[in-house]
């Protein structure tokens, strides 16, 4: 539907494209996910696994309201370090989910594309389902650690703990940073070779 598609390219351009967040995309971001949401829901749309993946993606957003809600409640009853360690973590966790999910979205495409028959046993709804709980659960794992190394930083631990999750929260935020730049590069890639070879079946039609 073109509606789930102009989701899907506005946050390609939230979380791949804009190198931070920014309050109106954030904000389009949240209602386009809530629209979608509910678009789902709808008989119209059949239950497939882009479907599912999409769903997950708008599920992400739930984070972002929770960390406007941290930072609502933090300000208005005083800052802790805590409570803005959680909204940020809660953001962390939002974009990381979300481009995982968004790259998952576009390889699908190109299967779609390029390998439609030979692919089509690895694009179902349960495979769909099994890869967004997989992507939580990495990211819930990730989240936890760095919740792990504010707490312990927070209260001056300078024990073989501290240094074990300081030197794995350091490393992973690495590894973090570096994925984000290949998912971008794939993404291009991906979206690039979709684009040209749909040009000449366009110009075909056209004649």
């Amino acid at each position: 539907m073109k509606d789930l598609r102009r989701y899907l390219a506005l946050k390609y351009i939230q979380y791949l494209v804009l190198s931070s967040s920014y309050t109106i995309s954030t904000l389009l971001g949240l209602l386009g996910s809530a629209y979608t949401m509910v678009l789902l829901q709808s008989a119209k749309v059949s239950s497939k696994s882009t479907a599912v993946l999409i769903s997950s993606l708008a599920q992400a957003d739930i984070l972002v309201f929770l960390s406007f809600v941290s930072d609502v409640v933090s300000g208005s009853f005083g800052v802790s370090p805590a409570a803005s360690g959680l909204a940020r973590i809660l953001l962390t966790a939002n974009a990381h989910v979300s481009c995982v999910l968004l790259s998952c979205v576009a390889f699908e495409a190109y299967l779609i594309t390029f390998l439609p028959l030979e692919s089509r046993p690895l694009r179902t709804v349960r495979n769909a389902r099994l890869t967004s709980r997989v992507i939580w659960t990495l990211v819930a794992a990730e989240c936890a650690l760095f919740l792990l190394d504010d707490h312990l930083r927070a209260s001056n631990s300078l024990g073989l703990l501290f240094q074990l999750s300081s030197g794995a929260a350091a490393l992973l935020r690495s590894l973090s940073y570096v994925l984000g730049i290949l998912l971008r590069i794939v993404n291009v890639y991906i979206y690039y070779k979709i684009f040209f070879s749909m040009s000449p079946r366009s110009r075909l039609k056209s004649k």
